[in-house]
């Protein structure tokens, strides 16, 4: 009896045998990917007949009809002035086989643009699929077994409550509806967070409310704080002075309703840009808007999910410093990657666009993306997120690779661990820099070329450091960073000298007394011809940036300047090789 006993303890014992070591596992080197190598996936078939990228294969599922929500939210103390309780009105769909009792992760895309413009031209609302972004999904994700909602922010189509544009109150009910999609019987208790813009932006007002059900966000040049996006080192944007009022107008209906969407907050945010273009260090009190309104930093070790990072490098909307900028001596990007998360990111040379947003690819002009336009639409971006997805939202397929996929100006793709590249170094150039810079005063910077036999391959955020003598305790610097042989533009820095320390608080300047100007480039990844030179041209504003408050008594003598270049060396054993068609649209 005994014997037969150890007979059978030994039988259900052999197939633990390896959970203890006495067989060895299989390497994961060995082990067949589910899915195509990223530098193989330009030998496949893709499907580039329509407006955006599609995955490899379609999934099996069918999409159910549409179903809607309302999420009514406590709001007592949220608005100074607003209702108690307002409500998060969202629509969703699911997938055939929840017909069948599975459990299915959700794709969300919250947003202020659902019934969004002036009466009789609005867009969609949200119980109809967003053109490009909510097709997207629904047409790549829906069948292979994941959900799609749509989400009204408070006081957009349907949703009541405050316009708090990107305030507290806005990402309360953002965090309520991720809550509500994440606790569903349908749901698998794991929620994405999808958009470009403000839509990638509300990805991080959601990171910052720490959701246990939000497990992965894909923000697409997604703002992540409002002061950073709308000033620039204390250099004002245009719409600085509208932003707020001209959200507000396209959301208003006209009607008696439209009374409940103001409140404090939303007054306070009409004065937000005037008071900060022209009071600058003065204004300690719109601090508290702008702090509300900034999100990366609060999201930083309260989220506990993944990020998949999507940057236009030519995007003058919402530009590179939002991800790779920060505090001084803070690059988010890395800053995020330092504290344990998992990040990918794909950076192209596009302008405010999807990576696959090929019609609008198509529009930009040299010096802005237009030498990368030949290699720019990623085709695969459907299925570069789809293996995202499954493995962050269903346990799927092995881990993704956590790199940094960018594109240099002249159009190639390459492979780097983070971007900026950890194995840059810094190399000062030699330039030349003294004169006036005004209203109607240009200084232009010559700097020697870095080398006379071989290329420079410029990658990160280059620096500029300017002694100058202020006139005016005011004044402002944009510096342009050229190509000199052929005058091709490879990016901008801009600053005003009342935040020459760089970041975002302000100093008061003393006329008349030298200081040094720590000025940082937009990111850029740029090819610098053998025996080439570069020039900095400064102006008192440039593109889309408003001239300094003080206008045309405030110029700025430039003394000196250093620049120093983050410098790489690749042997090109990391190019990527993009799909890229004789019938791709953005070859025609």
């Amino acid at each position: 009896m005994r014997q037969a006993v150890l007979l059978v303890l030994l039988l259900l014992l052999m197939p633990l045998s390896g959970c203890f070591g006495q067989t060895e596992a299989t390497p994961e080197s060995e082990i067949e990917s589910m899915y195509p190598d990223i530098y193989d996936r330009h030998t496949l078939e893709w499907n580039w007949t329509g407006s955006y990228a599609r995955v490899l294969q379609d999934g099996p599922h069918q999409p159910l009809p549409v179903q809607e929500a309302f999420i009514e939210v406590d709001t007592t103390g949220t608005w100074e002035g607003g209702p108690n309780t307002a409500e998060v009105h969202l629509s969703y769909w699911l997938p055939s086989n929840t017909e069948v009792g599975e459990q299915v992760p959700v794709i969300a895309i919250v947003s202020p643009y659902f019934d969004y413009g002036s009466p009789g031209s609005q867009s969609t609302p949200t119980n109809v699929v967003g053109a490009g972004r909510g097709e997207f999904i629904y047409d790549n994700f829906i069948p292979h077994g994941y959900a799609l909602a749509q989400v009204a922010v408070f006081a957009t189509e349907e949703s009541t409550g405050c316009f708090d544009y990107r305030g507290d109150g806005e990402g309360q009910g953002i965090h309520e509806a991720v809550e509500w999609l994440g606790t569903q019987n349908w749901s698998n208790g794991h929620v994405a967070i999808y958009g470009k813009s403000y839509e990638g932006a509300t990805a991080w007002e959601a990171a910052a409310q720490g959701s246990e059900y939000l497990k992965t966000i894909v923000p697409i040049s997604g703002t992540t704080a409002l002061g950073p996006l709308l000033y620039k080192n204390g250099s004002a944007e245009a719409r600085s002075q509208v932003m707020h009022s001209n959200y507000g107008g396209s959301i208003l209906d006209y009607d008696s309703d439209d009374l409940d969407n103001m409140c404090g907050d939303v007054v306070e945010g009409f004065l937000a840009g005037p008071t900060r273009y022209g009071l600058g260090e003065l204004d300690p009190y719109m601090d508290n808007y702008y702090d509300e309104r900034s999100h990366i930093d609060k999201a930083l070790g309260k989220y506990n999910g993944s990020i998949y990072w999507v940057q236009g490098m030519q995007d003058w909307n919402v530009d590179p410093h939002q991800v790779f900028g920060g505090p001084p001596g803070t690059h988010w990007y890395q800053a995020y990657i330092d504290a344990g998360y998992e990040v990918g990111g794909m950076l192209g040379q596009w302008e405010h666009n999807y990576p696959d947003q090929w019609t609008k690819h198509n529009n930009q002009e040299s010096g802005y993306g237009g030498e990368a336009i030949q290699n720019m639409t990623r085709w695969d971006w459907g299925q570069d997120l789809f293996e995202w997805m499954e493995y962050y939202l269903k346990g799927i397929g092995e881990r993704p690779a956590l790199h940094a996929q960018i594109q240099r100006n002249d159009g190639e793709w390459r492979i780097e661990e983070t971007w900026p590249p950890a194995d840059l170094e810094w190399q000062p150039a030699s330039c030349a820099a003294s004169g006036s810079v005004g209203s109607s005063s240009t200084v232009v910077v010559a700097c020697d070329a870095m080398s006379m036999e071989h290329d420079t391959h410029i990658s990160g955020l280059p620096t500029l450091h300017l002694d100058v003598t202020p006139s005016f305790d005011g004044g402002q610097i944009f510096a342009e960073l050229r190509d000199a042989e052929t005058g091709l533009r490879f990016g901008h820095a801009t600053m005003d000298v009342r935040y020459h320390a760089g970041g975002y608080d302000a100093q008061t300047v003393v006329p008349f007394a030298p200081i040094t100007m720590l000025m940082e480039f937009q990111g850029m990844d740029v090819i610098l011809p053998a025996g080439h030179a570069l020039e900095i041209v400064l102006t008192q504003s440039g593109e889309d940036y408003l001239p300094p408050a003080c206008s045309n008594t405030c110029p700025i003598t430039v003394n000196s300047g250093e620049l120093t270049l983050p410098v790489i060396d690749r042997d090109g054993s990391t190019i990527l090789i993009t799909p890229q068609g004789e019938d791709a649209a953005n070859n025609q």
